[in-house]
């Protein structure tokens, strides 16, 4: 059995999913299809490398995730990108060279990189590029076919990086790149940030407006009363801001009750004189 995952911007309102979907099972009738998210926003590829590079790890070697995001690749002019196929870690990639690779490997490298520019060949590929071009490719390796077969190795990808906080004397300034379903606010401040000023300093969360701060870490979100705010570190060891029981639609998530959206700052004071327990003993 051959497990494809998908993630795209598509949203799920049209027939867009709906017909990637059959033309895996057309062409990969034995494929399990599993659906890593659908609801990137447009051409948002590092939201779509936060969320697979979060879950990645949990899908045996082999896996292979198409990534149906900005996909069109630009044939012509001085910006060219092209299908690309990189294998990591025991699994494959496959999605536009846009930016994609540069935000999910972060500081990593790639095992192996091929680029796909017989595209130029192919002009039946070029629309609809999830459907009519990266389900050929993973068929082809399905099958066990040498990618080097039909791509060209290569070195080059676009360079892009996750946003990354920034440390400076006793502040951590970060943002919150990902509002999950929950309203929940998931930072790019983890925990090893934390730590770089030491285990027994204390601090205070403080978010877009004075008014509401946070100065303690907890381990779950039942470890506050229903309806208060809470600061955990996430299964990804990333800061989060909740509301314990909020959620959009009912009480409302974090990102309604404060006004907070992707791209807003989060900053972390410490305050090496202050009273509160220290980052140890929260945890214990």
């Amino acid at each position: 059995m051959q497990i494809v995952t998908l993630t795209s911007d598509n949203g799920l309102q049209d027939y867009y999913v709906a017909a990637i979907k059959g033309a895996i099972l057309n062409q990969m009738p034995q494929a399990y299809v599993v659906d890593i998210s659908h609801n990137i926003r447009p051409f948002d590829v590092a939201n779509a490398a936060f969320q697979l590079r979060c879950c990645f790890q949990d899908f045996p070697k082999g896996t292979i995730h198409i990534i149906g995001v900005d996909g069109e690749p630009v044939l012509t002019g001085d910006k060219l990108s092209f299908p690309t196929i990189m294998f990591f870690k025991g699994q494959y990639f496959i999605s536009n060279d846009n930016g994609f690779f540069g935000c999910f490997l972060d500081e990593e490298h790639p095992d192996e990189l091929y680029q796909f520019s017989d595209i130029v060949n192919h002009p039946e590929m070029v629309k609809f590029p999830t459907k009519n071009c990266f389900i050929p490719l993973a068929k082809r390796i399905a099958e066990g076919e040498s990618i080097g077969s039909f791509a060209k190795p290569t070195n080059a990808y676009k360079r892009a990086f996750m946003q990354k906080p920034v440390i400076e004397n006793l502040i951590i300034r970060g943002n919150v790149i990902h509002v999950d379903s929950y309203g929940n606010l998931i930072t790019n401040i983890r925990k090893a940030d934390f730590n770089h000023f030491g285990e027994k300093t204390p601090f205070t969360i403080k978010y877009l407006n004075k008014e509401y701060y946070i100065d303690e870490i907890n381990e779950t979100y039942n470890n506050v009363t229903m309806g208060e705010r809470v600061a955990l570190f996430n299964s990804s060891q990333l800061l989060e801001i909740a509301i314990n029981r909020g959620a959009n639609g009912s009480t409302g998530g974090a990102n309604k009750l404060f006004g907070m959206r992707q791209g807003d700052p989060v900053h972390v004071e410490f305050t090496p004189k202050g009273s509160k327990e220290d980052i140890v003993s929260l945890f214990d």
